[in-house]
C-alpha cells in the first residue's frame, strides 16, 4: 500500500503515524516547508501544494499511490484537488485504487436533537456545510467516471492529544456555555486514523458516520475533565448572553445525534465509543498535551 494524503494536517498526519510500518510509502501534502520535520516526525514524505497548481513532482507521486485520502476543505470555486485527481486516474500507468473523502457530519444541518444516520437527508445550514456537500456529490461523480471506490467518511467534531478540554481548562480559555437541550457528537482523532486503516485496507467504498456513541451537551465535557484534573469548574454560561465568533455561534444552530452504526456493522470497533472513555484515558496515560 503507498498513501497518498492531500492535507497532511491533524487527522491525516495521526492515520500516517498508524499505518507506519504497515505501508510502502506514505505522502502527504503542505504548504508550508517549515512544516516538513513535523510530517516528517509522523512518517510522511512531504511535498508542497499551494492549494492551486500541483508540481510535477506531486503528480507523479500521486499517480503511484494506491490509497488517497482528501483532508483539505472545499471552497467556494469547489474542491482543489478533485481535478488532479481525475488526472493522475487518467494516467494509464496510475495505481490508485481506493479513495478517502474526509467530510463532516455538518452536511446533515439541523434536527433539532434528533437521530441521523448515512440514509438521512442532507440539509446544510451553513455556506461551508453546502460546499461539503458539494464536494461529497463531486467526488462521488469521479468515483462512479472511473470505478474507483470512495469512501466518505464524515466526522463529528474532532479531539486528542493537544485539542481538548484539558488544555482549554490548563490556558483557561475553557468555557461551560449552556444551551437548552444541546447535544453534540465528537470524535477522537485515533479513531478517525483507525477507520481510515480499516476502509482502506479493504479497498471499502460508501458513507460513513465516524463518530461517538454518545452524543452529549458540551458543558458535561468540559465538567468531567475538570474533575479528572481536580480543577476548580469554570462556571455556566448561558447560550444567549456567551460572546461568540460567527462560526461557533453556528455550530449551536444544528443539534443532532449522530449515529455510527454503519460502521460498527462492518466489523469496526471504535477505541473510544465516548468521551469518558476517552478523557480518562488521555488523563491516565498523560498523552492529552
Amino acid at each position: 500500500m503507498r498513501i497518498f494524503l492531500f492535507g497532511a494536517g491533524y487527522s491525516a498526519q495521526a492515520f500516517a503515524k498508524r499505518m507506519t510500518g504497515e505501508v510502502e510509502r506514505i505522502d502527504g501534502t503542505t504548504r508550508h516547508e517549515q512544516k516538513f520535520p513535523l510530517l516528517e516526525k509522523s512518517g510522511i514524505s512531504p511535498v508542497l501544494f499551494d492549494g492551486e497548481t500541483p508540481s510535477p513532482e506531486l503528480l507523479e507521486r500521486l499517480a503511484k499511490a494506491t490509497h488517497v485520502v482528501i483532508s483539505i476543505a472545499p471552497g467556494e470555486a469547489g474542491d482543489p484537488t478533485l481535478a488532479w485527481v481525475e488526472e493522475a486516474l487518467r494516467r494509464p500507468d496510475n495505481t490508485i485504487r481506493w479513495i478517502g473523502y474526509l467530510s463532516t457530519v455538518g452536511v446533515y444541518g439541523d434536527h433539532k436533537g434528533a437521530w441521523v444516520d448515512e440514509t438521512t437527508s442532507c440539509k446544510p445550514v451553513s455556506r461551508r456545510s453546502l460546499e461539503r456537500v458539494e464536494a461529497e456529490q463531486a467526488w462521488t461523480s469521479l468515483s462512479e467516471r472511473h470505478g474507483t471506490p470512495l469512501a466518505i467518511l464524515r466526522l463529528s467534531g474532532i479531539y486528542g492529544p493537544g485539542r481538548n478540554a484539558f488544555v482549554n481548562l490548563e490556558r483557561g480559555t475553557a468555557r461551560r456555555l449552556v444551551k437548552q437541550d444541546q447535544v453534540f457528537n465528537r470524535i477522537h482523532v485515533e479513531d478517525i486514523a483507525g477507520a481510515l486503516r480499516f476502509l482502506a485496507g479493504t479497498d471499502t467504498g460508501g458513507i460513513f458516520n465516524i463518530t461517538d456513541n454518545e452524543p452529549s451537551p458540551p458543558q458535561d465535557v468540559v465538567a468531567f475533565a475538570a474533575e479528572l484534573m481536580d480543577v476548580t469548574l469554570p462556571p455556566e454560561v448561558p447560550f444567549e448572553e456567551a460572546e461568540l465568533t460567527p462560526m461557533a455561534r453556528s455550530f449551536y444552530g444544528e443539534n443532532k445525534r449522530v449515529s455510527n452504526q454503519r460502521i460498527q456493522a462492518l466489523g469496526y470497533t471504535f477505541a473510544y465509543p465516548d468521551y469518558k472513555t476517552a478523557f480518562s484515558a488521555m488523563w491516565k496515560d498523560g498523552n492529552w498535551r
